[in-house]
């Protein structure tokens, strides 16, 4: 009877070190095979420019190609439905941005669960914006500005690029901090809702700091403050919402790679050492300097780090969107 014991003892042994090998060997050969980087948005946009600015520098790492696929519709969450479904091996992984955060709360039954099905990878950058006007609104100055948004009767026209944007996103928290009530008009992207407000035919939008700098400097654009952590180099009179008393305005356009729950924690480190790879590569840094964007500090790219971040957006942009009743088209 001893004997027998023993036996089926050895044999659970062995088949629960049967079990790992595949898991072990997978991660030891990763990757056999190129990687498919699901990008939520159509090629032209920010998070596209991202993906390929990270691309090469990733492969190199990996030693196989990053494979870029486009998968555009409903702010992001057709993609990121993909994204959850796939196998967890680390053959397909997701950038996403505060799109990702924003429709957990803005669409009914989606199919995934943001936090649950998704194993971070890594937080990658952020990005500023202006709180910019039309040439000829009144205001000198972010104070100015802030009465005279404040004033009986005033009908403030905001221009932003679709619902559920950041843009959008970030007009609505401004107008919710600064206590007022504004027309939010919608557009077909970003470059429509710019060509509104150089022409004037709205008063305020939030717009990429990189983008609208130059046409500020020309005077053909005002700006009043900086929406993010940081003062934007390229516009070094300008104060961040924070400074001037809006702790809530204190926000991020960020980006992060996230991979299917389940993906062996071997794997998502491999991951997350490419891409700080691609972050410590200087064409990467240059690219992402002169394109006005802050890469993530090094201790903050880890998985935990990018976990955290997930979580505490979903809460922002949730209570943002039930407080201002948006609902997605």
């Amino acid at each position: 009877m001893k004997s027998a014991r023993a036996l089926l003892l050895a044999a659970s042994l062995c088949l629960a070190v049967a079990a790992l090998v595949p898991v072990t060997a997978s991660a030891q050969t990763y990757p056999a095979k190129p990687v498919t980087l699901i990008c939520p948005f159509p090629p032209g946009g920010a998070t596209d420019a991202i993906a390929r600015i990270i691309q090469e520098s990733m492969s190199q790492s990996l030693g196989q190609q990053v494979v870029i696929e486009n998968i555009g519709g409903a702010g992001g969450m057709i993609a990121a439905a993909k994204a959850a479904r796939a196998a967890p091996d680390g053959y397909t992984i997701l950038i996403h941005q505060v799109a990702l955060a924003a429709g957990v709360t803005m669409y009914n039954n989606l199919s995934f669960d943001a936090v649950k099905d998704f194993a971070p990878i890594g937080l990658i950058n952020t990005a500023a914006s202006t709180w910019a006007a039309r040439p000829d609104l009144p205001p000198k100055d972010v104070k100015e500005l802030i009465a005279w948004m404040k004033t009986p009767g005033q009908n403030i026209k905001v221009a932003h690029p679709g619902v559920g944007s950041f843009g959008h996103l970030a007009g609505v928290l401004v107008a919710q901090e600064i206590g007022v009530k504004v027309v939010q008009v919608p557009y077909r992207g970003a470059g429509p809702a710019l060509n509104d407000l150089l022409a004037g035919q709205v008063d305020l939008s939030s717009q990429s700091a990189v983008q609208s700098a130059p046409l500020i400097k020309a005077g053909k654009l005002k700006a009043y403050a900086i929406i993010g952590r940081n003062k934007f180099a390229g516009l070094p009179d300008l104060p961040t919402m924070g400074q001037v008393g809006y702790k809530k305005l204190v926000i991020d356009f960020w980006h992060m790679l996230l991979a299917p729950t389940g993906t062996p924690q071997p794997i998502v480190d491999r991951l997350n050492a490419a891409l700080r790879h691609a972050m410590a590569d200087a064409r990467v840094k240059k690219t992402f300097a002169d394109g006005g964007m802050d890469p993530f500090p090094d201790a903050q790219m880890t998985p935990e780090a990018a976990a955290t971040l997930l979580k505490s957006e979903i809460k922002l942009w949730g209570d943002v969107i039930r407080a201002n009743n948006i609902t997605a088209q």
